[in-house]
């Protein structure tokens, strides 16, 4: 099994490299723009692998892109490269297009060449696997859960984006006969990803004595999923998932905003000795413009299909994830002096 991760230095990207080099032993090549979110430090263990390959690529370069699959022949391409943060994209909406959009639809080409030119067993083999976002599907209703049916509705221009990589992954396989098949997840968290997000953010503030911002009055609920249970779930899909179909992956831990943060405190709290709980920290600050209120999936196709359950539950990923960061000051200090992190995004007016 040859693999080629695009977004690879990245949070989840990262993740995947480790998971499937490390512990699967499968051959690996990794393309990364290496944007402010991708960071060769996430690839630490992998790079020194024999087999991994890095290839400092952006997906909206065709040329790049086909000399690539030319050189190395994947059998599987897992496409993760994304723009991702829903502040960022309420602020500068184009670099979404460019990247989730017009990416996407020049990787899905030189994909649809690449194939053209295999060979009976390679064309068997060969998969394109898309991440997408639960955010696609618009905001849920508590206790009513999401399933793959479900109609598409984004909210901000990061789920939009999202939602259009979609459907042109969909339309280049009912038309291109491009074998594919699309994953949707739920928050993800765990080490490695950047201060930018709620998780790290609030550890790195508690740690500062900072004030903790909460959107809104902190009620908005999501699914946590530990990054190491997605990256299983994608493994599954790889080998086992049904070509043309879509895949919900979700943990069913559902926490507000509010209750996330109460626990990072109590975590920081306990492992930091403190006297006082960093809870006397929470400020509520003006909500996201466009904030869906809760996103609910129901998983049970993957499960009942692909035999994947989470494994992690919330609190011991959570004190993993948490415990993470305060041992690894030298992987995120240097990101946040580079201002990824540091101010407020996403405010309009």
């Amino acid at each position: 099994m040859k693999l080629l991760v695009t977004g690879g230095a990245g949070f989840i990207g990262s993740a995947a490299c480790r998971f499937f080099v490390l512990r699967q032993g499968w051959q690996i090549v990794i393309l990364d723009k290496l944007t402010y979110a991708g960071h060769l430090s996430s690839l630490d263990g992998v790079l020194a692998s024999p087999a991994a390959t890095f290839l400092h690529v952006d997906i909206c370069d065709s040329e790049a892109v086909r000399d690539c699959l030319e050189a190395h022949r994947p059998d599987v391409i897992l496409h993760l490269a994304a723009e991702s943060h829903v502040d960022r994209s309420i602020d500068g909406p184009e670099v979404f297009v460019d990247t989730n959009v017009i990416g996407t639809y020049r990787l899905l080409e030189a994909c649809r060449d690449y194939l053209n030119r295999l060979d009976r067993g390679g064309r068997e083999r060969f998969r394109f696997v898309y991440l997408s976002t639960d955010e696609v599907y618009g905001p849920s209703e508590l206790g009513s859960a999401c399933t793959e049916r479900h109609p598409l509705f984004p909210s901000s221009p990061y789920a939009a984006s999202k939602a259009a990589a979609e459907h042109m992954v969909a339309a280049w396989h009912r038309t291109y006969a491009l074998p594919s098949i699309i994953a949707r997840c739920t928050n993800n968290y765990g080490p490695y990803q950047l201060p930018e997000k709620l998780i790290p953010r609030m550890v790195i503030a508690c740690l500062g004595q900072q004030s903790l911002p909460v959107y809104g009055d902190g009620s908005c609920t999501r699914d946590w999923l530990f990054v190491e249970d997605h990256v299983r779930a994608l493994a599954s899909i790889i080998e086992r998932g049904r070509i043309g179909e879509i895949y919900n992956i979700a943990a069913q831990s559902n926490r507000s905003n509010l209750e996330v943060v109460e626990t990072i405190c109590d975590i920081v709290q306990h492992e930091k000795k403190l006297a006082a709980s960093p809870r006397n920290l929470i400020s509520f600050v003006q909500d996201r413009p466009g904030h869906d209120r809760h996103y609910v999936l129901d998983a049970e196709k993957i499960r009942r299909e692909l035999g994947w359950q989470p494994r992690e539950p919330f609190g011991r990923g959570m004190e993993k994830t948490v415990k993470w960061y305060l041992e690894n000051e030298a992987w995120w200090r240097p990101i946040l002096e580079k201002g990824v992190g540091a101010t407020r995004l996403g405010l309009v007016g």
